[in-house]
């Protein structure tokens, strides 16, 4: 089918790859984060759970993630992507239905256990944090060399949008009929969204339909003149890196390492962000709306990122960025009135949308394509434990340490992406 749909296509067929990818970022956020804040209220009420148990969901999924993630990076260069992304949009349908039985629990020597909110919030985040991330960026990052930024740009965008949804489509379901009907209707939405396409547009990189990167001329020497002097000025030289050879060099694992600090960041505010707001006197309205704003913000700033990275070396821009998500933070101890919760939260997304696009260009253009999917599959361990234990410090610092107040944990979260940008600039490229 991709055949024929390549031949016929009045536009290159790695746009539709694109699109594919793009609904698949969408549907992960059945898991995110964000969506998972808006249960946290109605949850706690009704069932009594502390927020640290809730969040301790999200922690476990990441953790085996964790583990997961170099057999995913794998799978994705035996299998392909298609192949596991497909798989990954079936389990994570079936997850979220699942997770409408969230009540029913376990009492083991009088400990109250909710194994099937484990479970089920546990393996959506597992296909949220690996085969999802991992499968998308690569499978477009295969696709497009000299457009890579701005189309993983495009998959910043596309994620975005489903954190602007997801969590407003259940926050509509719960009000009007309660949190158990908001998780149904969530499944039926990566179902119709996701699963046709993935499975039936995805094609694993252009050379397997006759095609180039980029959509370039089969031979640029037989171009004529003038086309093939625009194309060969454009065109950058491919770097061929083995998985092994690649874990040999400082590069990989630096980028790695801010990559993860700055997913834990990350975690940690967008899943406490709404109570956060709350707490401080806020109330629902705004905790909603920053949500949206953190979300469509991420989703702007991943085109301005993603073509920022095609201009300038990967290691400045990632420092970039950190230092955005650590003056966000900051700013978030500050935030006592509507308005700044609003502007804050603006400004961390502005920072988020370079967090999600800049790191997977990185790791293309520093080792290639060939091994891209081990290449991930091995630094996204980093990322996966930096958002479990993300989820679970700031509700630990709330039950726990600091007297309900979330404060300590932002600023921390300040310091960290001072210290990821620092580590970004030595992440120079390997030769």
């Amino acid at each position: 089918m991709q055949q024929k749909l390549a031949e016929r296509s009045p536009f290159f067929y790695g746009w539709w790859v694109l699109g594919a990818a793009g609904t698949a970022n969408f549907a992960r956020n059945a898991a995110a984060s964000l969506t998972i804040s808006v249960f946290i209220y109605p949850l706690s009420e009704e069932l009594g759970w502390s927020r640290t148990l809730i969040a301790g969901a999200a922690a476990a999924g990441g953790l085996v993630a964790t583990f997961t993630s170099p057999i995913i990076g794998r799978m994705i260069d035996r299998y392909g992507a298609r192949a596991v992304l497909t798989a990954s949009i079936v389990v994570l349908c079936i997850s979220t239905f699942a997770l409408a039985w969230s009540d029913v629990s376990l009492t083991v020597m009088g400990v109250t256990i909710p194994w099937v909110f484990y479970i089920a919030y546990g393996t959506g985040r597992v296909i949220f944090a690996s085969p999802v991330q991992i499968g998308t960026s690569v499978v477009v990052s295969r696709w497009f060399i000299r457009m890579r930024g701005r189309t993983n740009g495009v998959l910043g965008l596309s994620h975005s949008a489903g954190m602007v949804l997801f969590p407003l489509i259940a926050s509509i379901v719960i009000a009007q009929s309660g949190w158990r009907d908001a998780w149904y209707v969530l499944s039926v939405v990566v179902f119709v969204v996701a699963l046709l396409p993935v499975a039936l547009l995805i094609s694993e990189q252009p050379e397997d339909l006759g095609l180039r990167p980029d959509g370039d001329e089969e031979d640029e020497d037989d171009a004529d003149s003038t086309q093939g002097a625009e194309t060969k000025s454009e065109v950058v030289e491919e770097p061929n890196w083995t998985s092994s050879d690649a874990m040999r060099t400082p590069a990989l694992w630096l980028l790695a390492l801010a990559t993860g600090m700055m997913f834990f960041m990350r975690a940690g505010s967008n899943t406490h962000a709404a109570a956060f707001f709350q707490d401080q006197g806020l109330g629902a309205l705004t905790a909603g709306v920053s949500i949206s704003l953190n979300a469509i913000f991420l989703g702007i700033s991943s085109l301005f990122w993603g073509r920022i990275v095609e201009k300038v070396p990967a290691r400045f821009v990632m420092a970039a960025v950190a230092l955005n998500l650590a003056v966000g933070a900051f700013l978030f101890t500050l935030t006592d009135t509507a308005v700044e919760a609003l502007a804050f939260s603006a400004f961390f997304g502005f920072g988020l949308g370079g967090m999600l696009v800049v790191p997977p260009v990185a790791y293309a253009d520093y080792f290639g394509r060939p091994a891209l999917g081990t290449i991930r599959g091995v630094t996204e361990p980093f990322t996966t434990l930096g958002q479990a234990v993300g989820v679970m410090i700031p509700g630990l610092i709330f039950d726990f340490v600091s007297g309900a107040s979330y404060l300590p944990f932002f600023f921390g979260a300040g310091v960290v992406g001072i210290a990821a940008a620092v580590l970004s600039l030595f992440a120079v490229k390997p030769r």
